[in-house]
């Protein structure tokens, strides 16, 4: 046992299953760990070193921001937040609306509901009683606080944690019909992400999302996307709604992970849109008081932010995610191997969907876990997507040599499988 290991053994809450990795630097693709070997990063910490590690430019951005200023109250204005929310609102976005900084998409997703809840109150049912319900999707993942945990559609993430936030009903993702049966008077809106990361990398169909647009205009509810693993250029467009459904128009958009390149930020969106009769724009609900973050876009954060969406933006990085999902797929479908059955996902958020008989595994590992365990011992890092899906997460500025060998690293492991049974 490491030191490291034994200091977590003795000091930190064991609420991650901890893979036998110490890593101390990085650089782009490359991760290197405490002996010294170099892995192959198409983990990327989950969808959120978009630019891969050490990237020269926000690492410029943090050094000169922490020279100058690290933080400050929310309570002034600071020009990096400010500028933060004009490049994501002119350049990603494209719509007109406001944002509020967090610290990560759990807590985004938590002030998306906090907004639905204070809509509900401004437009009440019929009988004045306040709406207050919002509607997600089985196989969903929204976060981890009481709030976002109760929004998600994963009782294995809820378990031991009752009584859960009441206000949530989850639907079957994708089917349009029981999303038009489930609206209620007290349906306020409805979350869903666009491409489900944690539950098994699911697109979201562009006739759901239309429906979804469709059934909300219909009964003046909120219609909000959960971006957190999907946006900013990962699915190959600055929205992933785009790629799916270009010509909806959301009243609420969540993100984290990749906005920040590693650095904890999150934000909500909340379009500008008038939401009574008088013209009262959607993000004045949320006036002051109303909620607030201490470190919330900060100028570090932010100043990293805008480096990491800059590039991403200047350097058409979601282009080269469309390209390398090609890659990938026609490269994946080429080897015709049993274990893997499907390709999900857009961009480089890639799911293999796993056949569990043609992956032979301890009895204390999903397929999907076996897999990834057996592709880090031969230098590639991955990550699950539940127990038979296996993500590929490389940074946005990813070589076709590096995707190449990456792949080759996968497809000699598929061929080292022992036989099943």
């Amino acid at each position: 046992m490491s030191q490291t290991e034994a200091r977590y053994q003795s000091h930190v809450l064991e609420t991650y299953a901890r893979m036998p990795l110490e890593p101390v630097r990085g650089r782009g693709t490359r991760l290197e760990d405490r002996s010294g070997r170099v892995y192959l990063d198409f983990c990327t910490g989950i969808a959120t070193c978009s630019l891969g590690h050490a990237h020269p430019r926000v690492a410029d951005a943090i050094r000169r921001q922490a020279e100058t200023l690290l933080h400050v109250s929310n309570l002034y204005h600071i020009p990096q937040q400010a500028a933060l929310a004009e490049e994501i609102n002119t350049r990603h976005v494209g719509l007109p609306g406001k944002l509020f900084f967090s610290n990560s998409g759990a807590e985004a997703n938590d002030g998306l509901i906090k907004s639905a809840r204070r809509f509900g109150r401004h437009r009440p049912q019929a009988d004045g009683s306040p709406r207050y319900e919002v509607l997600t999707f089985n196989r969903s993942f929204h976060g981890r606080t009481l709030g976002s945990m109760a929004a998600t559609g994963q009782e294995k993430i809820q378990q031991g944690f009752d009584p859960l936030l009441p206000g949530f009903r989850h639907l079957p993702f994708n089917d349009i019909d029981a999303l038009r049966e489930s609206i209620r008077p007290e349906t306020a809106a409805l979350l869903l992400e666009p491409v489900q990361g944690e539950g098994g990398v699911h697109v979201a169909t562009a006739g759901f999302l239309r429906a979804a647009a469709e059934i909300c205009r219909e009964h003046d509810l909120l219609l909000m996307l959960d971006e957190v693993q999907a946006g900013f250029g990962r699915c190959g467009d600055a929205m992933a709604w785009r790629r799916i459904a270009p010509e909806i128009t959301p009243d609420g958009i969540s993100w984290a992970k990749g906005m920040g390149g590693g650095v904890p930020i999150g934000s909500f969106w909340l379009s500008d849109r008038a939401v009574d009769g008088d013209g009262t724009p959607l993000p004045s609900l949320m006036g002051p008081g109303s909620h607030g973050s201490t470190y919330g876009g900060n100028p570090l954060v932010c100043a990293a932010a805008l480096a990491v969406l800059r590039e991403i933006r200047e350097r058409d990085l979601a282009a080269n995610a469309l390209r390398q999902e090609t890659r990938i797929r026609e490269t994946i479908t080429s080897w015709n191997h049993p274990a893997i059955r499907e390709i999900r996902g857009l961009g480089l958020l890639v799911g293999l969907g796993l056949d569990a008989g043609a992956i032979p595994c301890a009895d204390d590992r999903t397929p999907a876990l076996d897999l990834v365990l057996r592709l880090m011992e031969n230098g590639l890092l991955t990550v699950p997507a539940g127990p038979d899906t296996m993500r590929l997460l490389p940074p946005l500025n990813v070589t076709d040599a590096e995707i190449d060998e990456g792949l080759e690293i996968l497809h000699t492991t598929l061929r080292g499988l022992p036989p099943a049974g």
